[in-house]
């Protein structure tokens, strides 16, 4: 045999030895399933009946679970902890039965009863959730939550037995089993509370039903959550370990995906938009969103609808949108973004110059004159940061006024939100469910996601006349009118539709694009030539669409 014929030989037979390494150091790499992403701030809270924000709602997919999910594309309403449903032919009675397996993950049974005590709690005037008006589509729900019924046998909610949960509504509504998936409907367990009191919610004593459970909260640091081994469904989730980073500067979570440090990333540096749109690993798309800046209309200036109306129209929109943010960003003059099945948008006022100028003197601000010192509030991010220094250069050019900007950590912004502590601030909307409602009935009178102070008769007549039409056609036109009223007196001005911008690491799998930007943890995993922190095999298995 030649020295050439042996080396050949010597070659050929270390093949399968080698085939054999390489799978096993795939397969202990696919093993690993660790998932790292940024969520972009410090979450106010993980209950949820008290969370209203996108970085609370996201962790609130990973740790509690409705009645139903959505499925990942189209997001129409699956089987959650109710394994199947019936309407009545008047669509007000829904009678969900509960599946036997459906755990919480210290084993106890999900029961019918413990969405009883959830939706009891989220309803009580003392939890103050901002979101508790998303349950008085239930026959005396909103009573009870105002206080006019202290009984909450009287609501329309029955438990025949632990797997049975009977509702009725008090108008037909086609959206409910959306909303069984949201996170004010999700259940808590009655027995953690009790046991912990306001400190239910920390790392060892959290109990949940979704596919993970919190195995660690390190505030402004990290979040980390790991396999629920009692969810009903836990076959189908492979991720070990989920790390949930709170970077509100963006440059920083940017620089660790260069780094591959993190794998998921919502939300890029706006200086940088150029070059990360050439990424192979860039997506975006437009989702089912609003941005959009609040006027505190409690006080003066923002309490004339003139000064508001001039504001609106003093924003070039198109010019924002194409030379700042770049990234698909659609202007909008309406608030109800497109997408909405069978619902028209509204089209506000556009871009005017020249009438925001007269309609800022007929406020008694001619040129800007005697205009009062204001400022616009956003929380900490970059993106937030340029729009609003944007909009107050545009301000200053087209209407003669000094307006100062404030940044605050996501907390305390959203605490002064809430107490109407500002006079503008930036705001974003993600729809909660595929309907106009959803975006339209939360700036009812004393809505506890309204914030600006604005409050009109005909507009909540008009949202309670839609909660009672059964006409399709007829319903959307009341919606139309609604919205009408709402761009009319200005306590809000829309800016864009959203579009998501993300990167995702080549081989993550389950992170599907769909209107609400919703994500399901326990369907992501790495395909079985790639894993968090190794190096990344060409080829992607997330149905994303390219920008």
């Amino acid at each position: 045999m030649t020295k050439r014929l042996a080396v050949r030989s010597t070659l050929l037979a270390a093949v399968p030895a080698l085939a054999a390494m390489l799978a096993l150091a795939s397969a202990a790499v696919a093993a690993e399933q660790v998932l790292i992403f940024n969520n972009g701030a410090e979450p106010e809270t993980l209950d949820p009946h008290k969370m209203t924000g996108v970085p609370e709602h996201t962790l609130a997919l990973a740790l509690f679970e409705g009645l139903v999910t959505h499925d990942p594309k189209t997001l129409e309403p699956r089987p959650g902890v109710a394994e199947s449903w019936t309407v009545s032919a008047d669509g007000l009675a829904y009678t969900f039965r509960l599946r036997a397996d459906a755990k919480w993950s210290n084993g106890d049974r999900v029961t019918s009863s413990d969405f009883l005590f959830s939706w009891e709690r989220a309803l009580k005037p003392a939890t103050a959730s901002e979101y508790a008006y998303q349950l008085w589509y239930i026959k005396n729900a909103k009573k009870f939550n105002k206080g006019e019924i202290s009984d909450f046998a009287d609501v329309g909610l029955k438990a025949p037995d632990d797997r049975t949960l009977v509702v009725t509504l008090e108008n037909p509504t086609h959206f409910f089993l959306d909303l069984c998936g949201f996170e004010t409907l999700m259940p808590v367990h009655r027995g953690c509370l009790e046991a912990h009191g306001e400190k239910w919610t920390k790392a060892g004593n959290l109990v949940g039903n979704g596919p993970f459970v919190l195995a660690e909260w390190l505030p402004k640091q990290k979040i980390v959550f790991t396999p629920n081994p009692h969810y009903w469904n836990a076959k189908i989730v492979r991720l070990r370990r989920i790390e949930a980073l709170p970077y509100d500067d963006l440059d920083t979570a940017y620089n660790m995906f260069l780094a591959e440090k993190v794998d998921w990333l919502r939300g890029i540096p706006l200086p940088k938009i150029d070059e990360i749109k050439r990424n192979p690993d860039y997506y975006a798309f437009p989702i089912l969103a609003s941005y959009f800046f609040r006027f505190n209309v409690t006080k003066p200036p923002f309490d004339n609808v003139l000064v508001r109306k001039a504001f609106s129209l003093a924003v070039d929109r198109e010019t924002l949108c194409r030379d700042v943010l770049k990234a698909g960003q659609i202007p909008a003059t309406g608030y109800a973004p497109p997408g909405l099945p069978g619902y028209q948008p509204v089209s506000g006022p556009g871009y005017d110059r020249k009438k925001a100028r007269e309609l800022l003197a007929e406020a008694g601000y001619p040129e800007g004159k005697g205009f009062p010192a204001v400022d616009i509030l956003f929380n900490t991010n970059e993106s937030h940061k340029t729009v609003s220094e944007v909009l107050a250069q545009m301000w200053k050019e087209n209407l003669g006024v000094t307006v100062g900007l404030r940044n605050t950590e996501w907390k305390i912004y959203m605490e002064e939100v809430r107490k109407l502590r500002y006079h503008v601030t930036r705001a974003g909307w993600n729809g909660d469910y595929l309907d106009p409602n959803t975006f339209l009935d939360m700036f009812v009178t004393g809505g506890g996601n309204n914030q600006t102070g604005w409050s009109n008769a005909e507009y909540d007549g008009l949202i309670e006349r839609a909660a009672r039409e059964s006409d399709p056609e007829a319903r959307m036109k009341i919606f139309r009118r609604a919205e009408t009223i709402l761009l009319d007196e200005a306590p809000i001005v829309p800016i864009y539709v959203y579009t998501t911008t993300m990167l995702v690491r080549p081989g993550l799998e389950g992170v599907d694009g769909n209107l609400m930007n919703r994500l399901m943890f326990e369907r992501l995993r790495w395909s079985p030539r790639t894993s968090s922190g190794s190096a990344r095999a060409p080829g992607r298995g997330s149905a994303l669409p390219r920008p």
